[in-house]
């Protein structure tokens, strides 16, 4: 529009002057399309759309750009109370009024500000650093590595419950993966001083055989490998003999075989495997009492047959407290590791003296009376569980077992191998031999039997005082073999003879030792006696 003066007429260019009236008539479309810069140095615009505009000064109170991304409008100075960018990329660009609700925001930095205006309800944030300022709250899932030099971090686990593990009879056992979580955790028993008695099972790899130095026994009532008895009761026949058939580890185990088979057993019958624990070494699980402690039993087993077998924990050989487990051997001829965790029985009389205290059997075909339902205690005499594999029950079927291990607690833990010294003395408290290890009781032995001058008591007695390597549980059974083999003699080795002799009956064999009596002429002074003994204290 040309510029006009005051008081100066003019025309509209078509009819006539311009008056009053046209100028208020006067619209914004004629305004030329070239004057497009609004400038606004002091004054205040109160309300403003525009993609083109450039406002070089003042205040614009609302500044609204829509869903497109605001960048045409450019002001070098001024006061923007609110944005609203919906969508769209912030750049670099500081705002603490900025809300986004979607988008990506390559570097935040909070300086040394408190970053809390920029709220990302999606997207990616690739940087975030903040060297003196404050995070308030950061939740979200971390693809790579970080580090926490200050303050706490809160880790989520895997597997583990809240809890406290450990106390006065046990310590914590913890799995821990690659990332440092805990994934597992359990409990291993503390032995109440027993060091090196974790296991109280004695010869449980079957290592000792004092009795039969390897040799196969027909079992009815009787002691194989050591501290390892077989019964049998049945129309049946077994044997049992230490064998070098073993798992990676071990070198030998006990091996059952059905010479004569017995398929339907009556209700009484039965034979089964068994090892009975003094009252002493088992006092600390507590039986009998609120205190009572799980136990877990360990063993590697091997058997021509397959299915689920059977065995039982109880107080005593009558059994007044039972308790029925199974475990399953899914391949036949292979050995396989079976674990069984029992919780610990609150009722029922235990022995904690040197009477017998446990007893752990494995069934190997049990009738109806002495078979009962696995999982729970009972207040039964019982042997096996109900529904159990009879290995009595096939002609030539076969049984293994090693590595037999009891301890307290609800985690089995790897077999614990002691010295075979440790081993065999523990063996001598209930059995011990004058024989040398792996020579079978009887054998006609003289190069290592006693040898010993006779000493006269009176014109027809000689005697001899034996001591035993280990001090005995209870008073043994003591019997004497000649050094040729025959029981029940002594060998005048100066007249190879064999006589007659005994433990004096007058004076029973005691647990340090006993005294060795033999009543017959013959015998003059400065002659060789040999002999050889046993002393037996089994529970």
């Amino acid at each position: 529009m040309p510029n006009f003066t005051a008081g100066t007429s003019f025309t509209d260019g078509v009819t006539n002057d311009v008056t009053a009236a046209k100028l208020n008539a006067l619209v914004a479309d004629a305004v030329p399309t070239s004057s497009l810069a609004l400038a606004s140095t002091t004054g205040t615009i109160s309300n403003f759309t525009a993609s083109t505009a450039n406002i070089t000064l003042g205040t614009i109170p609302t500044l609204t750009a829509g869903t497109t991304t605001g960048t045409a409008g450019i002001f070098t100075s001024g006061t923007i109370a609110t944005a609203l960018i919906p969508n769209g990329t912030f750049g670099t660009t500081t705002s603490t009024a900025a809300t986004i609700t979607n988008g990506t925001i390559p570097t935040l930095t909070a300086g040394t500000t408190t970053s809390t205006a920029e709220i990302v309800t999606s997207g990616t944030i690739a940087t975030l650093r903040s060297t003196t300022g404050t995070i308030t709250n950061l939740s979200t899932t971390l693809a790579g590595d970080f580090t926490i030099s200050q303050g706490t971090g809160t880790l989520g686990t895997t597997g583990a419950t809240l809890g406290t593990y450990g106390g006065a009879t046990s310590v914590p056992v913890l799995a821990i993966n690659a990332k440092g979580q805990v994934t597992s955790t359990g409990t291993a028993a503390i032995t109440s001083g027993l060091t090196g008695f974790r296991n109280r099972i004695i010869n449980g790899d079957m290592r000792i055989d004092q009795r039969n130095a390897g040799a196969s026994v027909t079992i009815s009532s009787v002691f194989h490998t050591d501290r390892w008895q077989a019964y049998e009761d049945s129309d049946g026949v077994m044997t049992a003999q230490q064998n070098s058939s073993a798992p990676t580890g071990f070198t030998n185990s006990l091996k059952i075989t059905t010479t004569t088979a017995d398929a339907s057993l009556s209700a009484l019958q039965f034979a089964c495997v068994l090892q009975s624990l003094e009252g002493y070494n088992v006092s600390d699980f507590a039986f009998g009492t609120v205190s009572a402690q799980s136990i877990t039993i360990s063993f590697w087993v091997r058997s021509s047959l397959t299915g689920t077998f059977g065995g039982v924990v109880k107080n005593t050989g009558t059994g007044t407290r039972s308790y029925p487990f199974t475990y399953s051997i899914s391949t036949a001829d292979t050995w396989e590791r079976k674990t069984v965790t029992i919780s610990g029985d609150t009722t029922g009389t235990w022995s904690t003296d040197n009477s017998c205290g446990m007893q752990i059997l494995f069934g190997l075909g049990v009738g109806s009376t002495y078979s009962g339902t696995a999982g729970a205690w009972s207040g039964s005499n019982l042997i096996s569980a109900t529904g159990a594999v009879s290995v009595l029950g096939t002609l030539n079927a076969t049984w293994y077992i090693t590595g037999v291990q009891l301890e307290a607690g609800s985690t089995a833990t790897d077999f614990e191998r002691r010295p075979i010294g440790t081993e065999l003395a523990l063996c001598h408290r209930y059995f011990e031999t004058s024989y040398q290890n792996g020579t079978a009781v009887g054998t006609s032995d003289t190069s290592t039997c006693v040898g010993l001058y006779a000493e006269k008591e009176n014109s027809t007695q000689w005697g001899y005082y034996v001591s035993w390597k280990t001090i005995k549980r209870s008073n043994p059974t003591a019997t004497l073999y000649s050094a040729t083999g025959a029981s029940g003699n002594i060998r005048n080795i100066s007249t190879s003879a064999d006589l007659t002799a005994n433990f004096a009956s007058a004076i029973t064999p005691n647990t340090v030792g006993g005294l060795i009596q033999v009543s017959v002429a013959g015998i003059n002074a400065g002659n060789t006696l040999g002999f050889h003994w046993t002393a037996q204290s089994e529970l």
